[in-house]
Order: C-alpha cells, then sequence, then structure tokens
C-alpha cells in the first residue's frame, strides 16, 4: 500500500510539471465556481431543468479533451480527482469562515452564500467525478478509431463531441438524481421527477456541446502546440499509451 501511494504522488508531481498553468488553474477554478453556482436553479421548462453550474461545465470538458489529446486519458482523470480535491479544501475553508462568530453585524446572508448543502456537494463532486472518467476514457478510445489520421481536425473535434456529449449527460443526470430526486424531497420538501432528470441530462448535454464546438478549436491548437514544443515530455515518457 505504503509504495503505491509513493507512486501515486510521484505520479501527481510528475504530471503537475508536465501540463501547463492555465489547464491546471482553469479546471480547478471552474470546478470550484461550479460548485457555488449548482445550488441554484435557474430554469425549469417542462421536463428540463438546469442550475447555474451548466454555465460553466463546458471548461472541465474542455480542458479534460484537450489534456487527453496531448497526455492521455490517464492525466485527465487524475486532474479530475485533483480538481475535486482543491474544490473540497475551498469547501472546508469556506465552512470555517461560516462557523467563526462576527461582530455582531448579520451576516446571515453571507453565511448562506458559502455555507455548502452536504447532499449539493455529494452530488456535484460524485457526478464531476463520474462523468469525467467516462468523458475521457471515452475520448481515449474514440480516438483510437482514426489510425490514419489521428492528429488531425476531424478526430479531434470527432472524439470531443462524443465523449463531451455523452459525459454532459452524465454530469447532469447524476447531479439532478443525487440532489433533486433523491435529497431535496426529504431536506427540502420538494424534488425533480426520473423524467425531469433525463430530459435535464438530455438538453444540458446539447447545450454545452454547442458550446464546445465554439470553443473546441481552442483545444485543438492548444494540444497542437504542446505536441509541436514537447510540452509534456516528462509524463509522455512516464505513461507513453495512456
Amino acid at each position: 500500500m505504503g509504495s503505491k501511494i509513493k507512486s501515486l504522488i510521484a505520479d501527481y508531481k510528475a504530471l503537475l510539471r508536465s501540463v501547463p498553468a492555465l489547464i491546471i488553474i482553469a479546471y480547478t477554478v471552474s470546478t470550484i465556481a461550479m460548485n457555488l453556482a449548482a445550488s441554484k436553479v435557474v430554469f425549469q421548462i417542462g421536463n428540463v431543468a438546469g442550475t447555474g453550474g451548466i454555465l460553466l461545465s463546458w471548461i472541465p470538458f474542455l480542458c479534460m479533451d484537450t489534456t487527453v489529446k496531448r497526455f492521455g486519458a490517464r492525466a485527465a482523470i487524475m486532474l479530475n480527482f485533483f480538481a475535486a480535491f482543491i474544490d473540497l479544501l475551498v469547501v472546508g475553508f469556506f465552512e470555517i469562515v461560516v462557523l467563526i462568530p462576527g461582530n455582531g453585524q448579520d451576516y446571515s446572508a453571507f453565511n448562506q452564500t458559502l455555507g455548502s448543502v452536504w447532499f449539493i456537494l455529494f452530488g456535484s463532486m460524485t457526478a464531476f467525478i463520474i462523468s469525467g472518467i467516462v468523458n475521457s476514457l471515452l475520448n481515449a478510445t474514440v480516438g483510437k478509431l482514426f489510425k490514419k489520421n489521428p492528429d488531425g481536425k476531424l478526430a479531434f473535434f470527432t472524439r470531443s463531441y462524443v465523449s463531451t456529449y455523452v459525459g454532459q449527460f452524465v454530469d447532469n443526470f447524476l447531479f439532478m438524481f443525487i440532489v433533486y430526486f433523491c435529497f431535496a424531497p426529504k431536506y427540502w420538501g420538494f424534488g425533480m421527477t426520473i423524467a425531469t432528470c433525463v430530459g435535464t441530462g438530455l438538453v444540458g448535454a446539447a447545450l454545452e456541446l454547442l458550446t464546445e464546438v465554439v470553443f473546441s478549436p481552442i483545444g485543438y491548437h492548444l494540444s497542437k502546440k504542446w505536441a509541436k514544443e514537447n510540452i509534456g515530455e516528462e509524463w509522455i515518457k512516464l505513461h507513453p499509451a495512456t
């Protein structure tokens, strides 16, 4: 067990030295912001609903797709867990701030904003981690189908679009199912139906796919630039086929 932990730590050190800092920052900051925004339902039309997190969820998925292309699915999945870990640290810090007594002024709005509902955090992190694994593995699998020109635009965009739609569906569905179907009726007195969870997953994934279509050329350009400049060679030498 000890050797496995040491190996994992060594892998993370190599990964964080290899992946450009901008990607790591975008990954972690968007994850934290999504968790905060997920507390608010911003729309509900029939069997489709969405939280504020839907406005940002395309960012970590674009980061994942770009990372998978250059560094492999293993790297993207590890970054997924890293972002989730940082998010938990931030949430823990917010909870400490909320618990510290104020100077007598009314901080109820502040505390309500920063204080986390445990089942929202649980649903958000569970959906984020599982969807990230699905997205990364599917992206890598689809990429292997393009044997003649694996580094071309068609290969990158196809693997990104397919994995993003499926991954985003998993993310949206799981979050709505866990939070608004399983826990909200008990703690808040209202919730969403299974049909709403599925509808939200499908429509939300389609909306986020449109965003991916708009911004995926940035990911393609970055992955080509990284390959040209040999960025991340340390990680690629350690895990050439992951």
